[in-house]
């Protein structure tokens, strides 16, 4: 993957990915290992972009540097980013520190999964800077190990992550069908640009340890998953539709029964999810889908994306509504 004489530079740009049949919840904390299996769509209109470059100036002292959207971070977000670096550098056996500069061409930490297409671009970019030659498949587990759902922004079109085995840090996702595999469209309604008040990562957390309807979740999750690969692989849209709208409030249940509630919803959102039931009593097949976030994301036809897309922006509801099609893997 990587010429000796790159070794220092590393860039890459990934999608961000919205899953058909979600994943909430982990088997195992300490590898980031989903407790059920999920399958996404990489999404061509959701890109972040990763520069990492090594710096001889930067000491283990200082520290690595971190910028988003060209301003520093510090927290969770930069500890993330540096624990996946420095397994990259255990790797390949280079102390060295970074320079790691990130733009998302999308809302960032709002429900629209940037940490997936962040992750794997991280992960991509940090193994092309310090020379390691990696699979993908080795890149979507390193990028597993800090967001479950960027194993799954390493490749395009529909890809699944299976359930995870405690203890197996070798976990990778793998695809489905290719892109081009269904001319089918997302139609994202933004029901706001604000930062989300609760971290997927916490979410799950905070639903496992107090939620009474999680042990439902768990169980009735597989079952969603094997549904929508089914639709997936026959182009079945009601099939895919029917059962990823169930996974998806499901999921958010068993996290609205958490201790406190754990709600991710936004007066918006229910306007937004009207819309699109309203769409299917007048003939159009339309389907909602949610992450951790008051997001409304619509799976429909190719064909009638624009009228969905007309119809979400006549709510007044979304801040901004954009279509999406099937995307590439990590470039």
């Amino acid at each position: 993957m990587t010429d000796r004489s790159t070794i220092g530079v590393g860039r890459a740009r990934a999608c961000a990915n919205i899953a058909l049949a979600k994943y909430w919840g982990k088997s195992d904390e300490t590898l980031n290992l989903p407790a059920v299996p999920s399958l996404s769509i990489t999404l061509d209109a959701l890109v972040t972009e990763t520069t990492v470059t090594l710096d001889d100036a930067l000491d283990a002292r200082a520290g690595d540097v971190v910028l988003f959207d060209q301003k520093p971070r510090d927290g969770e977000d930069k500890t993330r980013a540096v624990e996946l670096l420095d397994r990259v550098r255990a790797i390949a056996g280079d102390e060295r520190r970074a320079r790691v500069e990130t733009v998302n061409h999308f809302p960032t930490a709002s429900g629209l999964a940037s940490s997936a297409s962040g992750f794997a671009a991280l992960a991509t970019a940090a193994a092309r800077a310090y020379g390691v030659d990696a699979s993908l498949e080795q890149l979507s587990a390193w990028a597993r190990r800090s967001s479950a759902s960027a194993a799954r922004s390493l490749y395009g079109g529909f890809v699944e992550l299976a359930a995870g085995v405690v203890g197996d840090d070798s976990l990778a996702a793998r695809v489905v069908a290719p892109a081009e595999h269904w001319d089918v469209c997302i139609v994202i309604a933004l029901a706001s640009l604000k930062r989300k008040k609760t971290s997927s990562r916490d979410g799950m957390i905070e639903t496992a340890k107090t939620s009474p309807y999680y042990p439902a979740w768990v169980a009735c999750a597989p079952g969603y998953f094997r549904e929508v690969r089914d639709g997936v692989l026959a182009r079945d849209l009601e099939k895919v539709g029917v059962a990823m709208e169930a996974s998806t409030f499901a999921m958010h249940a068993s996290a609205l029964a958490a201790r406190p509630a754990v709600r991710y919803y936004a007066a918006a959102t229910a306007t937004l999810l009207e819309c699109v039931e309203s769409l299917r009593s007048d003939g159009v097949a339309a389907y909602s889908t949610m992450d951790a976030g008051p997001h409304v994301k619509v799976l429909c036809m190719r064909s009638d994306a624009e009228r969905v897309r007309e119809a979400l922006v006549a709510t007044g509801a979304a801040v901004d509504v954009r279509v999406a099609r099937p995307g590439p893997g990590v470039q």
